[in-house]
């Protein structure tokens, strides 16, 4: 009995002293790279509040970050076009883009992070028929002519920064330092386009598609992915949002709370990008067109933060064209499928 005794006393030991680990992905301040590992949790850390709470088995998303950290935000993305002409005949295509982000936490202060948005580089490639074309702001300009306005653009915008203002349940309150990321861009393209007015208006015709409004978009997207009311495990929530201008054709995606362990939330990811189909006719000739698609993938959170650790998102979609005379018809049709990564090198 005594041995027994002994033994189990060992055995909670043991136990005692066995330390609770977490998974974290950071970026590593000396390299600049994104890197995954594992750490112990002191038991500081163990007492404190989790981003990801629970209340009476609803869990709701908030942000614990840690001052002075730099957390990554990554963008991959890698689209495989497959199109297959009148004749038969079928040739493919691959686009890939990769955005090199990261967010460093200054400071909380009054329930509001002031964030800096980290703009480190960004490398596209173009694939088809056997030829790779590259840009990469971190290797020298492409010598195709064609490229080197985009280079020279992508150029501009590596090593800016812009500062985020974000409280701790997600929301994006302002992004700020665009009119220096404007400068930047035209000093990068002055020394290919020289008018003056050109330059402008290039300028003015970027600021369409890169300003406050699409980045407080794209950052509340990436980084608020519960619901405001929160989610029981198992629970779906729904979201819609227009992809044609005329707001007539929506794509209709269906969130889902499937686990929360060893540190991490899980929400799997369904939707349906609408059936969409057109036909017009002149002068004897029907030209008709359809389309439609769906998407899949999963979200993974730090529970303790409540940053995102991973996103991976597949967008397929197929499109049939067909034109005919009443007597011939052709058709030609196009498969896609595209995936959305945030920070790939998440494992």
């Amino acid at each position: 009995m005594k041995k027994i005794t002994a033994l189990a006393l060992i055995a909670i030991t043991l136990v005692a002293c066995k330390k609770e680990t977490k998974t974290v992905t950071r970026v590593d301040p000396k390299t600049g790279k994104t890197e995954t590992v594992t750490v112990e949790i002191s038991d500081e850390e163990a007492s404190k509040p989790k981003a990801i709470a629970d209340s009476s088995g609803i869990f709701k998303q908030k942000f614990i970050l840690e001052k002075g950290t730099t957390y990554p935000l990554v963008s991959y993305q890698r689209e495989i076009q497959s199109l297959t002409t009148p004749d038969g005949k079928t040739m493919s295509g691959t686009n890939e883009t990769t955005d090199e982000m990261s967010v460093t936490v200054n400071d909380f202060k009054d329930n509001i992070y002031d964030l800096t948005l980290n703009m480190t580089g960004k490398r596209m490639s173009s694939t088809s028929n056997g030829k790779t074309l590259t840009i990469d702001t971190k290797q020298p300009a492409p010598k195709e002519e064609n490229l080197k306005m985009e280079y020279l653009v992508s150029k501009g915008l590596a090593g800016n920064k812009l500062n985020v203002k974000m409280d701790a349940s997600g929301n994006i309150k302002s992004v700020t330092g665009f009119d220096v990321v404007y400068a930047n861009l035209k000093k990068a393209i002055a020394g290919t386009v020289k008018d003056k007015k050109q330059q402008d208006g290039f300028i003015e015709s970027f600021k369409a598609g890169f300003n406050e409004e699409m980045m407080k978009e794209q950052l509340g997207k990436n980084l608020k992915l519960f619901p405001i009311k929160g989610a029981k495990i198992g629970e779906k929530w729904t979201t819609s949002e227009d992809i044609d201008p005329s707001g007539k054709l929506k794509q209709n995606l269906t969130f889902t709370l499937t686990k929360i362990e060893n540190g991490k939330a899980e929400i799997s990811v369904t939707g349906t990008i609408p059936s969409k189909s057109d036909k017009q006719s002149q002068n004897g000739m029907t030209h008709s067109m359809s389309m439609g698609g769906s998407q899949s993938g999963k979200i993974i959170i730090d529970e303790n933060t409540g940053w995102l650790l991973n996103q991976n998102l597949s967008i397929k979609t197929n499109q049939k064209e067909t034109v005919s005379d009443g007597k011939q018809t052709q058709s030609m049709t196009k498969n896609s499928t595209t995936s959305i990564i945030i920070n790939p090198s998440y494992k």
